[in-house]
């Protein structure tokens, strides 16, 4: 039995505990891990919203330089010379240029901060040509290394008058290193480079085999340039998955263990409640067993002892003597009650049912019982139906419920009060109540009263509700009592009516 337990036990904790906090975790896990990447996702989009930013920023402060040049151009375009000084001081002021041209309207150069680029060098740029023919600013689509080893990006800016005819162009050359300090300084760990369709112009913190994982990288569109950053998505924080994960778990076991042990305690219960029954059998057994082993055994010498009695009581006929045997006679009655009880608790006899109106049987017993309640100052009230209640049982056995019930509630009355009987009848069934104005019954008493041997009384054997009870039963009836202290108990049996199915209890 042990064995049986402690595998159940085992079985029910694989499927309670066990399994679902497997399967939760991995469950929880993955949801961590998506939560995390989106996370990682959000934050590397907002990074490179904010380098866009930066960017825009920075391209549109150089945009709002060089149209103010392009109006000193056009107040100077016949004297150029004059634009070098100006070039320079823009170019000492803003750390972003390494260098400031005025290019003609043909590409050639005018003037400049730098002296390395010969005259015919810019009409052969690809993205001045653009600038001529678009009229338009154009950045150049490379990054290209100067003499002194510095590394530039190119913007050309067309000069136009008020008839959008054009002047001339001024080219900037952007400063690639002043490009990464300011990255650098934004986010110095963020892996990050900026490209031109397939073409990289600027990086860093990246080497090569990071940056051809395009799943670890987030594109981002600049607005006023033709270029996309591309930010590196954080790698996972094992740490802070590790974390989140064991949290999840502790709440998973925690809730698990709960349901475990509440399902334990239920299965603990059910177990309890059916070797209280296994328990209540073996006592009718035993009871059935004791009844049909002695009652026969009883009564043999029970009438002997009766009949030398009748003999004595015929010798001594003094009136004292008269009284002693009146008394011996009650009391040998009383023994033979108890014996015929015993018989009703043991192995189950063929017995005759017929049809029995109730109704009869309770006008013949009302008399008898109002009697009883008279003599306890007890008001008896009775409502019942006046047509035919029949019932397919043992006239004499419901008699003997009846009667049992009516004494037990009469003996529950401290002080006078009022004993109803009621009965109904329905499609199929009638109910009889016994509801009475005494005492009641406690709550914890009451799960016990149809227990062998269990009593309130201190004369009582115990055996009268589960009598009553086995009567009913057999009848293919039920009975339920319900009672509050103080208030009173109402004793509840609902049979089924003759030629009609019946209930099972």
């Amino acid at each position: 039995m042990k064995m049986k337990i402690h595998k159940g036990n085992f079985l029910i904790y694989l499927l309670v505990v066990i399994i679902p906090t497997i399967l939760l975790g991995l469950y929880f896990y993955n949801q961590i891990l998506k939560e995390n990447d989106v996370k990682r996702k959000d934050d590397a989009r907002w990074i490179a919203s904010i380098y866009q930013k930066n960017w825009d920023q920075f391209v549109g402060e150089t945009l709002t330089s060089l149209k103010i040049l392009s109006l000193s151009a056009i107040e100077n375009f016949d004297t150029p010379e004059k634009m070098e000084p100006l070039l320079q001081q823009a170019k000492q002021e803003d750390p972003r240029y390494s260098g400031l041209f005025l290019l003609d309207n043909q590409g050639r150069i005018l003037t400049g901060t730098d002296t390395h680029y010969h005259q015919n060098d810019f009409p052969e740029k690809s993205f001045i040509k653009e600038a001529i023919q678009t009229k338009d600013i154009i950045i150049s689509n490379h990054v290209e290394v100067l003499g002194n080893n510095q590394r530039v990006i190119s913007l050309a800016s067309p000069v136009l008058n008020k008839k959008q005819e054009l002047l001339a162009v001024f080219m900037a050359d952007l400063r690639i290193d002043y490009m990464k300090n300011i990255m650098r300084v934004l986010t110095p760990d963020t892996k990050i480079f900026i490209v031109d369709g397939d073409k990289t112009l600027l990086q860093m913190n990246v080497n090569k085999q990071e940056a051809e994982n395009e799943s670890q990288w987030i594109t981002y569109p600049m607005n006023q340039l033709p270029w996309s950053l591309k930010v590196k998505i954080a790698d996972r924080d094992v740490k802070e998955i590790a974390k989140n994960v064991g949290q999840s778990l502790f709440i998973i076991i925690i809730v698990t263990h709960v349901l475990f042990l509440l399902i334990e305690y239920i299965l603990l219960r059910i177990h309890t409640l059916k070797e209280r029954k296994e328990n209540e059998i073996q006592k009718m057994e035993l009871v059935g067993t004791l009844a049909a082993s002695t009652a026969h055994e009883i009564r043999n010498p029970l009438t002997g002892v009766k009949g030398l009695i009748q003999l004595l009581s015929e010798k001594y006929t003094d009136k004292e003597d008269r009284y002693y045997f009146d008394v011996i006679n009650l009391e040998l009655k009383r023994i033979n009650e108890i014996v015929s009880d015993f018989l009703i608790l043991g192995k189950p006899t063929v017995q005759t049912f017929n049809h029995v109106n109730i109704n009869e049987t309770l006008n013949e017993l009302k008399p008898l019982i109002i009697s009883e309640g008279n003599a306890l100052n007890i008001e008896c009230s009775w409502h019942i139906d006046h047509q035919s209640v029949i019932v397919n049982c043992v006239k004499d056995q419901i008699k003997q419920v009846i009667l049992n019930l009516t004494k037990n509630a009469f003996d529950s009355f401290e002080s006078p009060g009022i004993l109803q009987i009621r009965l109904q009848k329905f499609d199929e069934t009638c109910k009889l109540e016994i509801i009475d104005s005494g005492k009641g019954i406690p709550e914890e008493d009451l799960e016990k009263i149809f227990r062998p041997f269990y009593t309130s009384k201190e004369t009582g054997t115990g055996l009268g509700l589960v009598i009553c009870k086995r009567i009913i039963n057999s009848f293919g009836g039920e009975i339920k009592i319900k009672s509050k202290v103080s208030a009173g108990t109402t004793v509840e049996i609902t049979l089924p009516l003759a030629n009609k199915k019946r209930i099972r209890s």
